[in-house]
């Protein structure tokens, strides 16, 4: 007897063997990738280490120690990859469905279109990244003066998943608006663009300049929220006053999640065909 509801999740493990045996048909390529994606990071942490031999900390009021900005950098690069890994990869293809007229075969199959094209290529040499960073974050965790609470290492990985998954409503959203622009590379650029924001501490946004681009990426574009609230959970100390920005970026992973789901859903149904 067939089952009338697909398995997502061994549909997903599909996809993903699919994708390492593609990637291990073309080894040299993959390790060329790998080594491409461990160098671009590494220039990274050399280049904040290098604030830091002449700086004690970054950011306003304190700021973040040494450690503690590497497990900012930790947090981003895990945000990053995952993001990049399944999520980058296929919604940049998105447009070319729409252009070639693929889409229409996506939407006859009996599984959820948005499922589908977020997750049927995954891109294995940019977790790469994610092994560096966890290496960057077993090494500044042992390196603080503190040790995290139970209740901050719970936190830790939701928080992230919440970061990861408003970046992923935020490309999803982009990628929707192609069915009526058509093309997207703009949008994607523009993507870039504002994710730049996260990659810094909330206190480095101060001043006459800085303060409205706080306010802006926190609570009208909340890119900042996914990397800040994640990383202030593990490296600095549990306080009250950090409470109302977790919250805050509960909510907006809710929302941002269901709005994209939204926002893709109409996109569709204005699609039409490249036979049409």
């Amino acid at each position: 007897m067939i089952s009338e509801r697909p398995s997502y999740w061994r549909v997903f493990l599909t996809f993903a063997r699919n994708s390492l045996v593609r990637d291990m048909t073309f080894r040299a390529n993959f390790i060329i990738d790998c080594v491409a994606s461990l160098s671009w990071v590494a220039i990274q942490l050399a280049f904040y280490l290098l604030i830091f031999e002449f700086a004690p900390s970054i950011g306003m009021e304190g700021g973040w120690g040494k450690y503690q900005f590497l497990i900012f950098l930790a947090t981003t690069l895990f945000a990053n990859s995952l993001v990049g890994a399944f999520f980058m990869p296929n919604l940049s293809e998105f447009s070319e469905l729409i252009r070639t007229g693929n889409l229409d075969f996506a939407l006859l199959k009996p599984i959820d279109t948005q499922f589908l094209i977020s997750f049927s290529r995954i891109e294995w040499s940019t977790l790469s990244n994610f092994l560096f960073a966890c290496v960057v974050l077993v090494y500044s965790l042992l390196k603080l003066d503190t040790v995290p609470h139970p209740v901050q290492w719970l936190l830790y990985p939701v928080y992230m998943l919440c970061g990861v998954a408003m970046l992923y409503a935020l490309m999803i959203a982009l990628s929707s608006l192609t069915v009526w622009m058509g093309r997207n590379q703009n949008l994607y650029d523009f993507w870039f663009y504002i994710t730049n924001f996260s990659r810094y501490p909330m206190e480095i946004y101060e001043g006459p300049i800085g303060t409205p681009l706080r306010q802006i990426f926190t609570f009208a574009i909340p890119i900042l929220v996914v990397v800040n609230v994640p990383a202030r959970i593990l490296a600095q100390p549990l306080e009250t006053q950090n409470w109302p920005l977790a919250g805050f970026a509960l909510l907006v992973t809710v929302v941002s999640l269901v709005g994209s789901r939204w926002l893709f859903t109409n996109a569709l149904k204005s699609y039409r065909s490249a036979s049409s």
